[in-house]
């Protein structure tokens, strides 16, 4: 019976011109993509600037606790090193899974070092890699100070030894990558000074590979909401938790959201990107006679869903 069954495939498939050694092949074309890898983010809590921090950290905590994503991820300018905050630690810590952060600007105001951010949320370092399901991701250190810079504001550069170290943790797997790093490095405006050198470090990365080995990456800082593509390698901005910046005729102000920005990433077998984000309203509405005539990206309370094709 079996052998009739092979036989009548084999003259079917002929007709059509395959074999019956594409069957395998068309099934595999057939197969419904499978979900790979699964993870939580969020950025910018401010939880030290604003008075419902600990809420809103709890509504993403909650949210990932009930979808179970393989690890959530805090892209920076999270809560101050300091006693009063190990509440906000304890609820941060409630995740039941691995959990990862990236260190922001903010993140050391009142003289606070790296060293004591990473001590206190008990983070791997100030940048590191880490391996989940057939994936590398790499968490980078946007917040370093050339030597003999003694400007005024916030550090915002990625320094020659933690490039190499990159190249090198891009170089040595065999794993698609993607990066997370607080500024943006397809921002030239306020993000990673040497973005032009990343990003061809990205993009000759996957020329030596051959593959779109980097795929994604994903940054805060700006408190917007947009995505860019450049060469196929996608920079996702992640949109503040909890505010964002009005720019009015006359200097900017805060709006906040009235519910907590947050995504939820998943990537699949066929190499896409599905970002389930959230949408909200701001808790103040100002009139167009208040604002400027803004040309950058939108003030606005979402982090969009996206569907992004990768590899």
């Amino acid at each position: 019976m079996r052998r009739r069954f092979i036989r009548q495939m084999a003259v079917l498939l002929g007709g059509a011109g395959l074999s019956i050694n594409s069957i395998p092949a068309a099934a595999e074309a057939a197969e419904k993509p499978r979900q790979v890898l699964r993870f939580g983010i969020m950025a910018d809590l401010h939880h030290d600037l604003i008075k419902d921090g600990a809420q809103r950290l709890e509504s993403f905590i909650d949210e990932m606790n009930r979808q179970k994503p393989d690890f959530i991820i805090q892209m920076g300018d999270f809560c101050f090193p300091k006693p009063v905050n190990r509440p906000l630690m304890d609820t941060w810590n409630r995740f039941e899974g691995p959990k990862y952060h990236v260190i922001g600007n903010h993140d050391n105001d009142g003289g606070f070092t790296h060293e004591q951010v990473i001590e206190f949320w008990n983070a791997k370092g100030k940048y590191y890699s880490f391996d989940v399901n057939g994936y590398r991701c790499i968490v980078l250190n946007g917040n370093e100070r050339p030597p003999g810079d003694n400007s005024k504001g916030y550090p915002r550069s990625v320094l020659r030894a933690q490039c190499d170290w990159l190249e090198k943790e891009i170089d040595t797997t065999g794993n698609p990558v993607l990066i997370f790093c607080h500024q943006g490095i397809d921002n030239d405006s306020d993000g990673v000074k040497e973005g032009i050198y990343l990003r061809l470090l990205f993009e000759n990365a996957n020329k030596k590979a051959g593959w779109q080995k980097v795929r994604a990456v994903f940054s805060g800082h700006h408190h917007e909401d947009y995505m860019n593509t450049y060469n196929n390698i996608h920079y996702v901005q992640i949109n503040s938790m909890s505010y964002q910046f009005n720019h009015l005729k006359d200097g900017y102000s805060f709006n906040q959201p009235k519910d907590a920005l947050y995504a939820l990433v998943s990537l699949d077998s066929k190499g896409t990107m599905h970002i389930k984000g959230r949408q909200s309203e701001h808790m103040t509405q100002l009139s167009a006679a208040e604002l400027e005539d803004w040309k950058g990206y939108a003030t606005t309370p979402v982090i969009s869903d996206r569907v992004i094709k990768m590899g």
